[in-house]
């Protein structure tokens, strides 16, 4: 065993391609594409850099020679100009250009947004999957009548699916804010030690336009289209606050989402996927405990309680540049991607292989169907001749009684034979049974379920077919 302390979040949660993103790697990989970027559009736009250079730049990118970078860097106490000197090592002839007019965040920020981005396209296309997924189960089980619970007390019957379909609305909502996101972020750019450009002005002789040119062309090698129109020495920390609460937002869709699948599985009316040698309890043989969505619902608080971070960060930044957000974020954005990842990873394995019990089901309506039904018993019955005001006070007697029966005694529910035994209904059993079918009191959810499918999710579905069907496989 090791000694040391391990990151659950990449020990056992969350994907390969998420941790590659915010790998050590990647960020020092992002560093010199960036040094690369800023040197051949220097070059372009005239200062004298040779096609040696970026050569020689372009054929050690992957190639980092870590072991002086980390020398280096207790020696300068600075990790930036440490990874300088490491890549002007291997590159003797272009050492003198390397981040050239640039200061620290100009590969800091910028590979901050880089990674933001691809880890939103990440999760942007786990998103697609369990949409997918939720939308496939509402579809299947659209006409299949449940108790519909307000206060988590039996209210109106719904369906199965048409519940499902609230699950996805949330869901779609984080798609829609991720995609936002996703959709606006920009590249911090070349911006200057305080967001001024001075150096980069002076670096073209006061030539605005090519320093103007300068910022737009590094950002369209680096994959974007836009750089923030105005910064300090940073990007404004309000879009960490904004993407880190697009990820609070799919936390908290997952955690109601699986707090549900908890009920249900305590009601045996749905069950998460049970491995065929999984074990449920140390002591308790028989347990299966619902685990996956326990932990969905743990890391999604993880998740949720750290857009306080940014928030905090973002609001007591000073002037240009304060040093204080920078090992707060070292921790908070990467690892809110990791579980972030982890939950719609485990979320989609949850669905993927969700169980009903529909006889539980029907057993738990027919309990609570006799009560519910009472308004068109009532109605029934008056069209039949009687009074509304007498049935009414009948059927309110008949139900206190027959609930009474359930609560103190524990007996089924015997309203539909008190109503049959009594002379005031003449309502007969066939009549009875036909009021009482549960598909005469699900409303339009079948249909609710096609028309909020077909409407909104379909499209998403169909415009991003190749990124649906992906394989998760939990690492516990």
């Amino acid at each position: 065993m090791k000694e040391v302390y391990e990151n659950p979040l990449i020990t056992r949660y969350a994907s390969k391609e998420m941790s590659e993103v915010f790998s050590p790697d990647f960020k020092f990989r992002t560093w010199r594409e960036l040094w690369i970027a800023l040197a051949e559009s220097e070059k372009e736009l005239g200062i004298e850099i040779t096609d040696e250079q970026i050569q020689e730049l372009r054929s050690n990118k992957d190639n980092i020679n870590y072991d002086i970078a980390e020398k280096k860097e207790k020696e300068f106490r600075h990790d930036v100009m440490a990874h300088v000197h490491a890549y002007g090592v291997q590159c003797p002839k272009a050492k003198g250009i390397i981040h050239l007019g640039a200061t620290s965040a100009f590969v800091g920020d910028n590979t901050d947004v880089v990674q933001m981005d691809r880890g939103l396209k990440v999760l942007n296309k786990k998103l697609i999957n369990l949409m997918d997924k939720i939308a496939t189960f509402a579809t299947e089980n659209k006409c299949i009548p449940t108790l519909g619970y307000t206060h988590f007390q039996p209210a109106q019957i719904t369906t199965v699916g048409k519940r499902a379909t609230l699950w996805l609305h949330d869901i779609y909502l984080d798609y829609e804010s991720l995609n936002f996101n996703m959709e606006n972020i920009k590249l911090r750019g070349v911006k200057g030690t305080t967001g001024t450009q001075a150096s980069f002005l002076k670096l073209f002789d006061n030539d605005h336009d090519k320093v103007k040119k300068l910022d737009k062309l590094v950002a369209e090698k680096m994959g974007f289209e836009k750089t923030y129109p105005v910064t300090g020495q940073t990007y404004s920390r309000k879009l960490d606050f904004n993407v880190l609460s697009s990820l609070s937002g799919i936390a908290q869709s997952l955690h109601k989402i699986t707090n549900d699948i908890r009920l249900l599985q305590n009601l045996k009316e749905i069950e998460e996927p049970f491995g065929k040698k999984q074990i449920g309890s140390s002591a308790m043989a028989y347990k299966r405990n619902p685990m996956r969505s326990e932990r969905v619902a743990s890391l999604s608080r993880y998740v949720m309680s750290n857009l306080m971070s940014p928030a905090m960060t973002s609001s007591t930044q000073w002037f240009e540049r304060t040093l204080d957000d920078s090992a707060n974020r070292r921790i908070t954005l990467g690892q809110s991607f990791l579980a972030c990842d982890a939950i719609l990873e485990i979320a989609i394995n949850i669905f993927d292989g969700l169980v009903i019990y529909p006889n539980v089901i029907k057993q738990h309506l027919e309990k609570e169907l006799p009560f519910m039904a009472t308004e068109n018993i009532l109605m029934e019955a008056v069209k039949k001749g009687g009074d509304r005001q007498e049935l009414h006070e009948e059927i309110r007697v008949l139900s206190m009684e027959a609930a009474k029966e359930v609560k103190e005694k524990g007996n089924k529910n015997d309203l539909l034979e008190r109503i049959l035994k009594s002379d005031k209904f003449n309502l007969n059993e066939k009549e009875l049974n036909e009021i009482l079918d549960p598909m005469n009191f699900i409303g339009r959810s079948p249909e609710q379920v096609d028309e909020f499918i077909n409407e909104f999710i379909n499209p998403i579905l169909n415009k991003n077919k190749e990124k649906i069907g992906i394989n998760v496989n939990l690492k516990v």
